[in-house]
């Protein structure tokens, strides 16, 4: 019933699948083919990436595009139906059958958006290992769509949860975690314990080289585990009966 209401809701599938062509082809018609060569922070010291500055700004905004729409959709499941959960737990549902089921919409919705982007993605600019890349436009999805649902859960306003998600995905996973800002940045250290680093750099290794991206995916996997846990207990906490 959840996917149901989402596709009922045709203006969001429209915008979920323009939005990311919209940001890939101002990267397509506003960045040169110039060589950049740069560190990433979770590879060796004396490793470089070479690859142009339309590649790594493609592969940047393809994880940005991944965060800003599941994170933004992961809210809205939350907030859109408070009333109806609240409803269905008084008629007899559990609200952890509520939450799973939530899960579980989220969850595919991300899978469907990572295949969608990863795929014009590469449309654009060769991703060499193209599964993998999607494996990581997937983490990024968790990780913010589990920030999501925790913002959703806590904030009951429609308003002030789009300005939390706005903040922090603008901050993160829209500017800091651009890796050629990021090779230049001061205070790095605060970078790399934002939500978006470990996804972000799983994306881009994986996409632009050989080298295991297997400790930023268990960080990915750890931090959306957290975030995803805090939501469900303030959604179990606001739903409960007596």
């Amino acid at each position: 019933m959840i996917l149901r209401m989402l596709i009922r809701q045709k203006i969001v599938i429209i915008l979920l699948l323009i939005i990311p062509v919209f940001f890939l082809t101002i990267v397509e018609f506003t960045t040169s083919e110039r060589m950049l060569p740069f560190q990433l922070a979770s590879l060796d010291e004396d490793v470089f990436i070479n690859i142009s500055e339309k590649g790594i700004s493609f592969i940047f905004f393809a994880v940005a595009s991944s965060g800003f729409l599941v994170s933004f959709l992961a809210l809205n499941l939350i907030q859109k139906n408070n009333a109806v959960n609240r409803r269905l737990i008084i008629c007899g549902y559990h609200p952890i059958e509520l939450m799973i089921s939530i899960l579980l919409a989220l969850i595919l919705v991300i899978v469907l958006i990572a295949i969608y982007i990863g795929l014009l993605t590469n449309a654009f600019y060769t991703i060499d290992h193209l599964s993998r890349f999607i494996l990581g436009l997937v983490l990024i999805g968790f990780v913010y769509g589990s920030y999501g649902l925790l913002v959703g859960s806590l904030i009951k306003m429609e308003l002030e949860g789009v300005l939390m998600i706005v903040l922090l995905v603008n901050i993160d996973v829209g500017w800091l975690q651009n890796p050629l800002f990021y090779a230049e940045a001061q205070n790095q250290i605060i970078i790399k314990f934002l939500p978006a680093y470990f996804p972000s750099q799983t994306a881009i290794i994986t996409a632009v080289t050989d080298y295991s991206a297997s400790t930023s995916i268990l960080n990915s996997l750890l931090y959306g585990f957290v975030f995803l846990s805090f939501s469900m207990l303030i959604f179990f906490y606001k739903m409960r009966t007596k």
